[in-house]
């Protein structure tokens, strides 16, 4: 069984759009079901609902067999064969404001990655890339860093094997 993308935020967005029990939540996401209840409660903030469909993680007609039966237990999707198929270059007109944000972050957490591999990622240019990067971007002072996977600019099996590939090519100390 693979593993979840990011457990917290797919609790949060399963909490506020469906009709599971809490303990099918906390299973499914392997969270203790006090973490589930603070989500509900709106203890925990700050975290954004991730939607497991969107990522292949889980179908609807799953979430709705479980909504119906409170016994049964969510079953997780092989997230390797669907993260190739939702690579994707073209970023929806809806998205295009969060490609900076999606670049900011990239750049505070993986600043070594030379520009062409964010280019490749993202689907962006070197202008708003070195903009970024030089702190004068137009709206740099509005600018939010938010993972990429998180905004749907590229997959999370995506970002891995990208990471890797410049894992290996830097000199190990």
């Amino acid at each position: 069984m693979s593993t979840l993308l990011m457990p917290k935020s797919t609790a949060t967005w399963l909490v506020e759009n469906t009709s599971l029990t809490f303990n099918q939540i906390a299973k499914f996401c392997n969270l203790h079901i006090l973490e589930i209840n603070s989500i509900a409660d709106g203890n925990i903030r700050r975290v954004t609902p991730l939607d497991p469909t969107a990522f292949g993680q889980l179908t609807k007609e799953e979430i709705e067999r479980c909504e119906k039966d409170q016994n049964a237990e969510l079953s997780r999707k092989n997230i390797e064969e669907n993260t190739l198929q939702n690579s994707k270059h073209y970023t929806p007109r809806a998205n295009r404001q969060d490609r900076p944000n999606g670049i900011f972050w990239m750049i505070e957490n993986h600043g070594s990655l030379p520009d062409q591999a964010l280019i490749t990622l993202l689907g962006t240019t070197r202008n708003t890339i070195k903009a970024i990067r030089h702190h004068n971007h137009w709206n740099y002072k509005n600018l939010k860093p938010q993972n990429p996977v998180t905004l749907g600019l590229c997959s999370k099996k995506q970002l891995d094997i990208l990471l890797e590939k410049y894992k290996e090519d830097q000199p190990s100390t």
